[in-house]
């Protein structure tokens, strides 16, 4: 009987996974746990069902945008790496890294494009932000202790994460996979359009 249990918790984790990718790849729900609850609902299971975790939401919005979108979802990841790539080379001082889901591949069309910066004084991107002309604000930040900003404008939007180099030391390893410097994005690029400058 408890196999049984698990197979069907196991199976009602993957089916809230894709409904949530759903919901995620549609409506541009940013906040992850808000759409696991609201899968839930859909799906009519019990509010304290097992809830997948943000891995399996990955690996869903891979399948999502493979089965469902995958020429638009190539066009989208191509225009925000791009972007990506803009950005990186304005912000070259402070060592960029494309993170997240344009990094690892599973963005939609509503996601972010998020780089994080290696600064000891997030007063010195705003400053260069305002020399340079570019619109900025603070945002809200989704991790402790570090600064964020939201710059650029329209579809040239990036939110910028201001790290210290003992917080970009000591990220969870995990993340590994989420991550791109600017020489493996520009490698990505060439690979992806290649003989375009």
């Amino acid at each position: 009987m408890p196999r049984t249990d698990s197979l069907k918790s196991q199976r009602n984790r993957a089916r809230i996974a894709q409904t949530a990718a759903r919901l995620i790849a549609e409506h541009g729900l940013v906040d992850w746990s808000m759409a696991k609850r609201k899968a839930c609902r859909e799906l009519g299971l019990d509010h304290k069902e097992a809830l997948p975790g943000n891995d399996e939401i990955e690996q869903a919005l891979r399948d999502y945008n493979s089965l469902f979108r995958p020429l638009a979802h190539a066009a989208t990841l191509l225009e925000q790496r791009r972007s990506a790539l803009r950005w990186m080379e304005r912000l070259a001082a402070w060592s960029p890294v494309l993170i997240g889901g344009v990094a690892a591949g599973w963005a939609t069309q509503h996601s972010e494009v998020r780089l994080e910066l290696e600064v000891e004084d997030a007063k010195s991107v705003e400053l260069a932000l305002i020399n340079a002309g570019i619109d900025y604000v603070p945002a809200r930040s989704s991790q402790p202790a570090t600064s964020e900003l939201e710059a650029g404008r329209g579809s040239d939007l990036v939110r910028l994460i201001i790290v210290t180099s003992k917080q970009r030391h000591n990220r969870p390893r995990r993340d590994d996979d989420q991550r791109m410097s600017l020489a493996e994005l520009r490698v990505t690029l060439a690979v992806v359009t290649p003989g375009e400058g």
